[in-house]
C-alpha cells in the first residue's frame, strides 16, 4: 500500500480508503470483518457520514485495540432522528450526533472532523456565520477533532473551502463523468441528463478547484468515484464504455490534491480488487485510452496527467511538469510553492530534445512539445 500526504494535516493516509456507507447492509460480524480485513490490506482510513448507529458500532468495534492506526473521517451535521438519516444544522440535534458517534466509535478523538455536507452557497453562508462553525472550531481548539474538513460535490463550496484558510481537507465526489459537468447545487442532476450533455472535457471550474487545492496544499479524498457502479457497466456507463475499478481509482489520484479514494466494499473479493491499484500495470491503470475511445467524449487538447506519455528519453516526468504549468498559468504570477516544486523535478521542460515521441503515444492529441518550450520560459529552466 501507498501513502500520501493529506494536506496541511500531515496524515498519511493510504491511497485506498473505506466509504463506509455500505456497513449497515450486513450483519454485524461480517462487516466488522470486512474492515479489519481491509485494515490488514494497509487501509488505514475510513469515512464515517453515517448516522445510524449500526454502522458506526461496527466501525468502533472494528478498530477496538487498533484506534491509533486508523484515521477516521467524523462528520458534522450528520443526525439520527426518527430511525433516519437527516442533515442539520440544528445544535440541538448536531451536538448529540458527534457525541454518538464519539461514544459508538469508542474514541476520544476524531481525525478528520468533517463540516458534512455544505453544497449550496446559501448554506455556506449560513454555517460559516452561526452556531454550528464555533461549535466546529471548539471542537478542534480541545483537540476533540485534531483537523477541520469538508465534504462536497460543488466545486465552488470547494474553492470557498479553500480559501477559508482552516479546512485543512475536502471529501470530493471525483470520477470522469462528473467531471465534465459544471458546478451545481443539485447533486442528483449530475447522475442524469448526459445525453444531452455538450462535451468539452473536464469543466474548467472542477479543473481550477483541483488546482487551488494543489496550491493551497489542501488535500482531497474522492467519493463516487465509481458514479455508484454505472462507469463499472457499459450499459450504464455516460461514455458508453465501461471502466475498470484501477482505472477509475487512477483516474481520481491523477487530480491535483487527491490523496485517497474512499471505495465502498460489500465483499473481500472488492477489497481486493481496489488494493490491486498498488501493484497494477502502467496498462491496467490506463483509462485514458478507454476516455479516447469512448463515442462521447471531448478531452482533445487536455493534459489529463495519465502518464501515458512516458517514458520519455530524458526521463522528463512530462505529466508533471504539465501539471505545474497549468497550475502556474492560472495565476498572474508563478506561485513560489508551484516553481518550488516544479524546480524540484529530477528533470525540467528546458531538457526537452523536442522529439515528439510522448505525442505519438498521446490519446488526447496534446501538443507536449510546444508546452514544454513554454514551460521552460515561463519557469526559466
Amino acid at each position: 500500500m501507498q501513502y500520501r500526504t493529506l494536506g496541511k494535516t500531515g496524515l498519511k493516509v493510504s491511497e485506498i480508503g473505506f466509504g463506509g456507507e455500505w456497513l449497515e447492509r450486513h450483519d454485524e460480524e461480517h462487516s466488522v470483518g470486512l474492515l479489519k480485513y481491509a485494515h490488514s490490506k494497509g487501509i488505514n482510513i475510513v469515512d464515517c457520514w453515517m448516522a445510524d448507529p449500526k454502522s458506526r458500532d461496527i466501525i468502533g468495534k472494528a478498530m477496538a485495540g487498533c484506534r491509533d492506526s486508523w484515521y477516521v473521517q467524523g462528520h458534522i451535521g450528520s443526525t439520527y432522528q426518527n430511525g433516519q438519516y437527516v442533515r442539520t444544522r440544528d445544535m440541538k440535534y448536531v451536538i448529540p450526533a458527534f457525541e454518538d458517534l464519539l461514544l459508538r466509535l469508542q474514541t476520544d478523538y476524531i481525525d478528520l472532523g468533517m463540516i458534512h455536507y455544505i453544497d449550496s452557497v446559501e448554506e455556506w453562508n449560513t454555517v460559516m456565520n452561526g452556531e454550528f462553525i464555533k461549535y466546529v472550531k471548539e471542537l478542534h481548539e480541545k483537540g476533540t477533532i485534531r483537523h477541520i474538513g469538508l465534504s462536497t460535490h460543488n466545486p465552488v463550496i470547494g474553492k470557498l473551502a479553500v480559501e477559508s484558510g482552516f479546512i485543512e481537507m475536502i471529501l470530493f465526489s471525483i470520477n470522469p463523468a462528473f467531471d465534465m459537468r459544471p458546478a451545481t447545487e443539485d447533486l442528483e442532476s449530475m447522475f442524469g441528463g448526459y445525453e444531452n450533455q455538450e462535451w468539452s472535457g473536464i469543466d474548467p471550474e472542477r479543473a481550477r478547484f483541483y488546482q487551488m487545492c494543489e496550491e493551497n496544499n489542501v488535500g482531497l479524498t474522492v467519493m463516487k468515484g465509481f458514479f455508484g457502479g454505472a462507469l463499472l457497466d457499459k450499459e450504464r456507463s455516460p461514455f458508453d464504455v465501461a471502466f475498470t475499478p484501477v482505472q477509475l481509482i487512477h483516474y481520481a489520484l491523477t487530480r491535483p490534491g487527491a490523496c485517497s479514494i474512499l471505495c465502498g466494499y460489500d465483499t473481500t473479493e472488492q477489497i481486493d480488487a481496489a488494493v490491486a491499484y498498488e501493484t497494477a500495470s502502467e496498462d491496467e491503470k490506463d483509462y485514458a485510452s478507454v476516455i479516447a475511445n469512448a463515442p462521447m467524449h471531448s478531452y482533445n487538447g487536455t493534459c489529463t496527467y495519465c502518464g501515458h506519455c512516458k517514458p520519455c528519453p530524458m526521463d522528463i516526468d512530462i505529466a508533471m511538469v504539465n501539471k505545474f504549468y497549468d497550475l502556474a498559468m492560472t495565476q498572474e504570477k508563478v506561485p513560489e510553492s508551484v516553481a518550488e516544486h516544479y524546480k524540484a523535478l529530477g528533470h525540467t521542460a528546458s531538457e526537452c530534445i523536442g522529439c515528439q515521441s510522448c505525442e505519438s503515444r498521446c490519446p488526447f492529441g496534446v501538443e507536449i512539445s510546444s508546452r514544454m518550450t513554454k514551460t521552460a520560459e515561463l519557469f526559466g529552466i
